[in-house]
């Protein structure tokens, strides 16, 4: 489970990039909600403690477990359809105490089982059998994760399997023949769904497409997201300030619900300036940089498949919720990575990123042999058994 690592592997920027972007969201949720502060950094604390902890235990640990992980977690999300707490009309969370939000769990879950999946059976990768069992097994959570309803993060969950699944070497073929049939359909889902008598998708989704799309005519359904973008817009280049008073804050006057969550990206918008957005937004993207560069000196593909799955996850629900508070998405609920409230969703993240970590503390070895003919050293790659 332990091995001998060098201090020399080990990703600290990584860390420092969590840690930093986690304490701005603290700061801004302490702004957004004074009642959410103290459990985030609370949140943070465990955190941070779980993901050094796991970033010393081997993940090939966790691999060889995926099965135990994926049953858990379909357990979870069956247990929130039948016992689940109802918050704004959706059961996304189980409260035994301590209330959590198993579709967080269930991500990570699919990134490891895949990961492992795929290097199984990495030379039967393209065969029907293959792919047919691998679309069958992630149809399951995500079809619980949608009953939730949790469209969003269905559509997330739906885009790390892809991400993975053409990591780990998904033909061409396959590729271009699946978007060929995706597109035209993507198309003509779009054009039923705009439809007022559509059955396809509930009726309060297709209102937050109209809203985003007219927000003229529905100007209820828009009103949340026009004022995520005035708020946004309202900082300018340095923000009013955390914890200001301003009588024309858009936060304090609540016209947002659920800033902490959400839109924490509009109260930092507001807040702390462009200048602020821009650092939010470069954390995010070096974090998601810096798994994919760990993934890439992985010493087995199952590693590489996991740094691709936590790096793709940050980024396209980062890019998702920012999308939505900006106007450039109709509106769905899902949080920030590391900075909207939310003690599930930062414990779990923080694991994902001890896994990460995990995998760069065991890199290929490269063994360096001289070249005579160039008279340079010239490295050459070698798994590790």
């Amino acid at each position: 489970m332990f091995r001998q690592y060098k201090l020399r592997n080990y990703s600290f920027p990584l860390v420092a990039a969590v840690v930093a972007l986690s304490v701005i969201g603290i700061m801004v949720i302490g702004s957004a909600q004074q009642s959410s502060q103290t459990r985030q950094t609370f949140g943070l604390i465990i955190g941070v403690a779980v993901m050094l902890a796991i970033s010393l235990f081997d993940y090939t640990v966790f691999v060889r477990m995926r099965w135990i992980l994926f049953l858990v977690g379909c357990v979870l999300l069956v247990a929130v359809l039948l016992i689940g707490v109802n918050v704004g009309g959706a059961t996304r969370w189980i409260n035994i105490g301590v209330q959590f939000q198993p579709s967080d769990l269930m991500k990570m879950a699919l990134i490891v089982f895949f990961a492992g999946y795929f290097q199984q059976y990495d030379a039967k990768l393209n065969t029907p059998k293959v792919l047919l069992g691998a679309i069958a097994i992630v149809a399951v959570p995500l079809f619980l994760i949608y009953r939730e309803p949790d469209l969003s993060t269905t559509i997330v969950t739906a885009l790390i399997f892809c991400v993975i699944l053409f990591t780990a070497g998904l033909s061409w073929k396959i590729i271009v023949s699946l978007l060929a049939i995706a597109v035209p359909g993507a198309a003509i889902f779009l054009s039923i769904v705009l439809s007022p008598d559509q059955e396809l998708i509930a009726d309060y989704q297709r209102d937050r497409i109209m809203s985003w799309l007219r927000p003229m005519e529905y100007a209820d359904e828009a009103y949340q997201q026009q004022n995520s973008i005035i708020a946004i817009g309202s900082g300018q280049l340095y923000g009013k300030g955390l914890n200001n008073n301003a009588v024309n804050s858009v936060k304090n006057g609540n016209f947002i619900s659920e800033p902490q969550t959400d839109f924490i990206f509009a109260v930092a918008g507001e807040e702390l300036g462009f200048a602020g957005c821009l650092a939010i937004v470069t954390l995010e993207l070096i974090i998601a940089i810096l798994c994919v560069r760990i993934g890439l000196r992985a010493r087995e593909k199952c590693g590489m498949l996991i740094c691709m799955g936590v790096g793709s996850l940050v980024l396209f629900q980062s890019t998702l919720n920012i999308g939505v508070t900006t106007g450039l998405m109709p509106n769905t609920g899902i949080t920030l990575p590391f900075v909207s409230y939310g003690v599930t969703s930062l414990v779990t993240f923080c694991m994902q990123i001890g896994l990460v970590l995990n995998v760069g503390l065991q890199p290929r070895r490269i063994q360096t042999e001289t070249d005579p003919a160039r008279r340079r050293f010239r490295p050459t790659y070698l798994a590790s058994g």
